[in-house]
């Protein structure tokens, strides 16, 4: 007589939330030291690590849509499993060859693998245990990845104290054992393939475009939306970039042996709980269905932003630069879910999802367009003169608010 084995059927809620965490905690551990190797072992100057970043972006802006039609033609779950695969072998490039040409390459892997996950995850997890439910593991999700994060910087922290690169390294495994153990349990019993009819393609892309920009010319809010967010994505990617370097031109304080590593991962640490009040006080006291209240907060975020990263930039002692750095986190912070609901309350149902791309593109095109200029003043002036003209972008924001004020009043 045969025995039955009683195993039980994957649970996708569970397996969702164990990818957040093991995604969290290998982001954490390669990310949190990733530009200290970059500056100190890689030895690149602010334009190369601009191009850096900016090599990235432009790998996933145009590899979106080619990827995209993975998960909505052969699997979500084939997708997903590419998509940590990249990220691994990304991270794991770039920590064990410290060159620059090898970082382009590992920009180019990373950058195919967020797009390859983009998206396919959650879709695969709405397909598998619905929308309803689906909302609440999203939720929870999102909770997992915020904990597993601040697990990972310290974590990181201790293999880096070995070696910066091995932190880089460990991270990539990480993602490369997930993808392997994803292989083997994650379960894909709700996918339909999309029919040929609604499958993405270049030509779809073109299309999406020219109707998104349609959309916008006919609202002027909107257009100044846009405006707005490309000249936020080209001071955001000199910025991103280049924070690192700079606070490493600083004397750190002692803190052992380990000063570099314990003080950027504190640094990290530190900016969780701070993010995480900021959102939350934006969520209880904003009026998010109101344009002129959104329109109002957003030019004093900004103003404070600007103000932030100009004392980071031009601060004369290290405390003073810390306060900068994280005080722009927190502004940065609530940016985003204040100008994704202020898009929603100007466009229908029908036409969220074209605008919203068109948003996301915008940013795109800032930050790749912005970035190498910011990276060229610092190789050949200052980092802190480059992070201050990054600064120094945001202020044509001004006229901005301005008409959005009159806009929706």
């Amino acid at each position: 007589m045969l025995l039955k084995l009683n195993i039980p059927k994957p649970d996708p809620y569970r397996i969702y939330l164990f990818i957040m965490a093991m995604q969290s905690l290998g982001f954490a551990s390669a990310f949190t030291v990733n530009m200290v190797y970059q500056v100190t072992q890689v030895g690149l100057n602010p334009l190369q690590l601009v191009l850096v970043g900016t090599s990235l972006e432009l790998t996933a802006f145009l590899f979106e849509i080619p990827t995209g039609v993975v998960a909505d033609v052969y699997s979500r779950r084939l997708s997903t499993i590419i998509g940590y695969g990249l990220l691994g072998l990304g991270m794991i490039v770039e920590g064990s060859v410290p060159v620059f040409e090898a970082l382009l390459l590992s920009s180019f892997i990373l950058g195919v693998g967020f797009t390859f996950i983009s998206g396919a995850t959650s879709a695969w997890m709405v397909d598998e245990i619905g929308q309803k439910r689906s909302a609440n593991a999203f939720m929870r999700g999102s909770q997992v990845y915020q904990v597993g994060g601040f697990v990972g910087i310290f974590v990181s922290i201790a293999i880096a104290s070995i070696s910066l690169s091995y932190a880089i390294v460990f991270g990539g495994v990480l993602l490369i054992s997930l993808a392997i153990i994803l292989l083997l349990i994650m379960p894909e019993d709700g996918f339909q393939r999309a029919p040929a009819s609604e499958r993405e393609s270049w030509s779809d892309l073109f299309k999406t475009f020219r109707k998104g920009l349609a959309l916008v010319r006919g609202r002027q809010i909107l257009v100044l939306i846009m405006v707005m967010t490309v000249i936020v994505g080209a001071f955001s990617e000199g910025f991103d970039r280049l924070s690192t370097a700079h606070i490493l031109n600083f004397s750190l304080p002692p803190l052992g042996e380990l000063n570099q590593i314990v003080w950027f991962g504190l640094i990290s640490a530190v900016s969780t709980p701070l993010v995480l009040v900021a959102t939350e006080l934006v969520r209880r006291k904003v009026d998010l269905t109101n344009g002129q209240a959104i329109s109002r907060v957003l030019s004093f975020v900004y103003a404070g932003l600007t103000l932030s990263v100009l004392v980071f930039a031009l601060g004369d002692s290290f405390m003073l630069i810390l306060v900068g750095l994280w005080m722009a986190g927190v502004f940065r912070s609530v940016t985003h879910p204040m100008t994704e609901a202020w898009i929603n309350l100007h466009t229908e149902s029908n036409v969220r999802a074209t605008v919203l791309s068109l948003w996301g593109q915008a940013d795109a095109f800032g930050q790749i367009t912005g970035g190498p200029a910011v990276g060229f003043i610092g190789t050949i002036s200052s980092v802190r003169v480059a992070i201050s003209l990054s600064a120094l972008m945001l202020t044509p924001l001004i006229a901005v608010f301005r008409r959005t004020l009159k806009q929706e009043s």
